[in-house]
């Protein structure tokens, strides 16, 4: 028997179906390696490559998000005050917190319809044990947040264990958990919480002192940078291409520049708002989770491919339960913050366009509809562009409907790029 040559070119008579993709793969370079050898030409370079396989990232809604600022201001000189941006910043969170779940739900290429509704239900019972009841604080605080992840766990019970449709799960979810809500609420509809209790101060409390809007913005900073060198290290030490000094310096001075002005919009109307900072917090250990564990990697790999996650030995039913469990649980976490800004428990909790709201929040971020592209940062942008729309239009003084419109236009084109987007890496070989 003869051997067989591996490493021989391909017959000349040989038809390749798509002679752009197979070129893209023989000269794709590691953009690390890439910088490294080019340097500021490397960062061109793969800037065009990015653009040129469809592969945007977050530009579309930074750039997007520029625009809405700068339309905006030139409408109100308000808009881009002190005020409104930590006004915007804390009002952002509730919705966002609800958006990092929805995250996790759609790198698995699925929906959750129930998020408004679990969101309700969380601050409807914190106020029911707390108030009504006379439970502790942190008790019910704990509770509260639980009951958004057994609702979730159950939809993923039914979605992974079942096999019922994700989309007809959670949206019986919805009804039944709206209906659950209003009837733990009982007939007066409206419990108010105490404005110097734990719930309240989610969204009311500011750290005054300057040092701690500053003293965050270093401790981001010096994080980044201390994260990226020694990642670069690793890589050195592995023989893996990494990112130069240089170019780690570079990043980290940006966003040094970014956190110490966001810092100094804090300092110079309340200060820094335990919202945000608990906002960053979670963004920081969600998108850990998903980029720097084997959890993760798991998620991402069942986005990609059911099929090929389960011949690679994951388990798929467990991991869909826990995402959906996730899920209910930021919603649950989202509702509290919600609650805390009416600093009450309502009838009208999780409905109207939170739903919408939460799920465009993630999808306008850069988080693909079809699974397996995301990261929980995303929800931080989106939630950014659609609050501050909402504000935008607010200080115009232009009614609700109009809000709607624009949102969901907004909406459609971000899933239009994202269509497109898939499209062109799909052509380019990428996807």
């Amino acid at each position: 028997m003869s051997s067989i040559d591996k490493t021989s070119t391909p017959p000349e008579d040989h038809v390749v179906e798509n002679p752009e993709a197979a070129a893209a793969a023989v000269t794709a370079v590691d953009p690390r390696l890439l910088v490294r050898e080019q340097g500021l030409a490397g960062y061109i370079s793969e800037f065009k490559r990015k653009m040129k396989a469809g592969d945007l990232g977050s530009i579309p809604v930074v750039i997007g998000l520029a625009i809405i600022w700068i339309i905006f201001q030139s409408l109100n000189s308000n808009f881009l005050t002190a005020g409104n941006l930590s006004d915007i910043s804390v009002a952002m969170v509730g919705t966002g917190m609800i958006a990092v779940g929805i995250v996790f739900v759609l790198l698995l290429g699925e929906i959750d319809l129930s998020v408004g509704s679990v969101s309700g239900v969380a601050g409807a019972s914190f106020a029911v044990l707390n108030v009504t009841n006379g439970m502790s604080e942190w008790l019910a605080f704990v509770l509260a947040i639980l009951t958004g992840t057994a609702a979730g766990a159950i939809h993923g019970f039914f979605f992974a264990k079942i096999g019922v449709p994700a989309f007809a799960v959670t949206l019986a979810g919805l009804l039944f958990w709206n209906g659950f809500m209003l009837k733990i609420l009982g007939d007066n509809g409206t419990i108010n919480l105490d404005s110097d209790g734990l719930v309240a101060k989610l969204t009311s409390y500011y750290f005054s002192d300057v040092a701690a809007a500053y003293g965050l913005a270093i401790a981001a900073t010096a994080l980044f940078f201390l994260s990226s060198f020694y990642g670069n290290r690793r890589r050195e030490a592995a023989g893996v291409p990494s990112r130069p000094l240089s170019d780690t310096i570079l990043r980290t001075v940006l966003l040094a520049i970014v956190s110490f002005a966001v810092a100094m919009v804090y300092n110079s109307y309340k200060g820094l708002p335990l919202a945000v900072v608990l906002f960053i917090a979670v963004l920081l250990l969600t998108d850990f989770v998903l980029r720097r564990t084997a959890y993760g990697r798991k998620v991402f790999a069942l986005g990609g491919s059911v099929e090929a996650s389960r011949r690679a030995g994951i388990n798929v039913e467990m991991i869909r339960i826990s995402v959906f469990a996730i899920s209910g649980t930021f919603a649950a976490i989202g509702g509290l913050f919600i609650a805390s800004k009416i600093a009450s428990a309502n009838q009208g909790a999780g409905a109207g366009d939170l739903l919408m709201n939460a799920i465009a929040a993630a999808v306008i971020g850069g988080t693909s509809l079809f699974g397996g592209r995301g990261r929980t940062w995303n929800a931080l942008l989106g939630v950014l562009v659609i609050v501050s729309i909402q504000y935008g239009l607010a200080l115009e003084g232009i009614a609700s409907p109009v809000q709607y419109m624009i949102t969901g236009g907004v909406l459609l084109a971000t899933v239009v790029i994202d269509a497109v987007t898939r499209k062109t890496q799909k052509t380019a070989g990428r996807a």
